[in-house]
């Protein structure tokens, strides 16, 4: 039997995906295949490489060290064919795309869009920065394409693509009364982070009041470094004279709040899946976000181990499979 020479790249492209979204048959959904068909591309990948991929993982999968291996470098294989096909076949894709994000994420836009420019020179882009709610429900009204989300994960348009820790937040020089209710300064009443602000204090029964509401970032800031109150938000664009830490005054940890991308389900093509894939490598490239996904059922391999490379890793797994 001769050597196998390439590989399949739509089956690599069903292991990322299946990596992606956590498990074959969210996989099965999103492809538009039957979750057998699935199970069937990855026994071939297997088969193919020679080499076990995937091991028991609770109720689901985990990959193998041979599976991240071939995890890392399908998603390299994959960008760059993405990427030449881009290339070749965007310069002359005429269209418009409308796109969404909070001001938290805004500093991540310029190479999303400079990226996107060059492979797609004649689309036209529609640009929202907005509160995450009203962009969650502009996705589900049609009226964009895209956005990134902070919260809102139960949406029908939401995948998540990881969390952030939330932390409170106030002027360097504030210190709440002990014998008065805390004060709040927030956003407006659909605000994640108000929301779970004002969860954890009334879990825990501590006082607190709106000492200041503003529709923007910017007037959060002021009435903070006001000295007005104190908020729950990311550490992310924090101004100087503000501080921050996840028990700040003593008050209870919030946790972490979902990162997730919403498509509006009318929206496809090649323009929309390739701005959503930049989207999402700019927000994981970002050291805040973590990448956790809950209920992954097709997990990475943990290992207390430093990470190897891609080649160190392949070849230490040669180097098993000729001792075997």
């Amino acid at each position: 039997m001769s050597p196998l020479t390439n590989l399949d790249l739509d089956t690599l492209r069903t292991l990322s995906v299946a990596h992606d979204l956590g498990g074959l048959a969210q996989a099965a959904e999103r492809l538009g295949r039957t979750p057998s068909a699935i199970s069937l591309q990855m026994k071939r990948l297997q088969d193919d490489l020679a080499t076990p991929l995937f091991r028991k993982h609770g109720r689901g999968l985990a990959l193998t060290e041979a599976g991240e291996v071939a995890l890392t470098y399908a998603r390299r294989m994959l960008a760059l064919n993405d990427e030449l096909l881009d290339t070749m076949q965007g310069a002359n894709l005429a269209g418009h795309i409308r796109i969404g994000c909070p001001q938290d994420f805004a500093p991540i836009l310029p190479s999303v869009l400079s990226h996107f420019a060059l492979l797609y020179p004649r689309m036209q882009i529609e640009l929202r920065i907005e509160g995450n709610a009203a962009l969650a429900d502009a996705v589900e009204k049609s009226q964009i394409d895209l956005a990134v989300v902070i919260g809102h994960e139960d949406r029908s348009s939401a995948q998540k693509v990881g969390e952030l820790e939330l932390v409170w937040i106030a002027s360097s020089t504030f210190t709440p009364s002990p014998d008065e209710p805390l004060p709040l300064a927030v956003l407006g009443p659909q605000c994640a982070f108000r929301k779970c602000a004002i969860h954890h204090l009334e879990a825990t029964n501590k006082p607190h009041r709106i000492a200041a509401n503003s529709p923007s970032l910017d007037g959060l800031w002021a009435a903070l470094l006001g000295g007005l109150g104190i908020t729950a938000r990311t550490v992310m664009n924090l101004p100087d004279g503000l501080v921050s830490a996840g028990s700040l005054h003593n008050l209870p940890s919030l946790g972490f709040l979902p990162v997730t991308l919403h498509r509006n389900a009318q929206s496809s093509g090649v323009a929309t899946e390739r701005m959503a894939s930049l989207l999402t490598t700019a927000l994981a490239s970002l050291p805040l976000v973590s990448k956790k996904v809950a209920g992954q059922k097709v997990a990475s391999q943990k290992s207390k181990a430093p990470r190897k490379t891609p080649r160190q890793a392949a070849a230490q797994l040669t180097e098993h499979s000729q001792k075997a």
